[in-house]
């Protein structure tokens, strides 16, 4: 099946003066141009390709790998805008419009934004949309304490990182949870801190409970044995130290190094951790 927007694994039908005809095996083809025809390409061969349409509103395929697909999102550049709304940059020759209404706030060429990419029902074309709320619904997810999910940054609030959740949920990293420098766009893996009674997520960079302690302290033992068995760090460590050495606050830390000291792997001193002898 071929899908606007999203990668499809079709067959080489046939040769032609301008490209490949690909089909997906229900009798529907697609133009692979010949400036993306790989080399020794043979007719019922296999070809991974992204479609989309073209500046004539042509479905067409590419074996470009466009920043963003259909139902997902990305931060991206503003390449152009004009009447008709701003142009992206998402990685293919023809960019992503993201129309006028469709613009939480009014879109400046240069400038980068967090956007959604859908297939617009009435003009059949893919678009962008900065209005992120519209495709984010909560209701329908069943996480709980301490799921791990893959999360996108998306907006700086007052109380933290507004991130997507999945692709498809919106969640918070509270400033408290979060302990490394985060830019928009920038994608991590997070943990559920908390489900509300709305189903709105918070979330944290580390596991919760012990499962935190255990990663914690693997994360503390690591970074000693890169660093020939010794750390200067110690009670009197300043917290932001140990944020820029570790990304933990100091609370997480002497948590993690109180599971190491019990096992016995370190050795606690005046001037620092040092791996015990085994």
């Amino acid at each position: 099946m071929i899908e606007l927007g999203n990668y499809s694994t079709l067959n080489v039908a046939r040769s032609t003066s301008v490209g490949i005809f690909l089909d997906d095996g229900e009798g529907t083809e697609i133009l692979l141009p010949n400036k993306y025809v790989p080399e020794d390409i043979n007719v019922d061969d296999k070809l991974k390709v992204f479609c989309y349409l073209d500046h004539q509103e042509r479905p067409i395929a590419t074996t470009l790998h466009p920043h963003i697909l259909r139902n997902g999102f990305n931060y991206l550049k503003v390449v152009e805008v004009n009447d008709i709304g701003a142009f992206l940059d998402w990685g293919l020759e023809k960019h992503l419009l993201v129309p006028y209404r469709e613009q939480a706030v009014k879109m400046e060429a240069g400038k980068q934004y967090m956007v959604h990419c859908y297939l617009d029902e009435k003009s059949f074309r893919l678009v962008g949309s900065s209005r992120l709320d519209k495709f984010l619904k909560n209701d329908g997810h069943n996480l709980k304490y301490n799921d791990q999910v893959e999360i996108q940054v998306a907006r700086k609030t007052p109380l933290g990182w507004e991130v997507v959740v999945s692709n498809r949920y919106k969640g918070l990293l509270f400033f408290d949870d979060v302990f490394k420098p985060l830019d928009i766009g920038m994608k991590l893996t997070a943990y559920v801190k908390k489900v509300r009674e709305d189903k709105k997520l918070d979330l944290a960079l580390q596991p919760q409970g012990a499962k935190m302690l255990d990663t914690t302290a693997n994360k503390i033992y690591q970074e000693l044995l890169e660093n020939d068995g010794f750390l200067p760090f110690h009670d009197k460590s300043a917290p932001e130290a140990i944020m820029q050495r570790f990304q933990l606050s100091k609370k997480a830390f002497k948590k993690g190094v109180g599971v190491l000291y019990r096992e016995r792997k370190i050795v606690l001193k005046e001037d620092g951790i040092y791996k015990a002898n085994t």
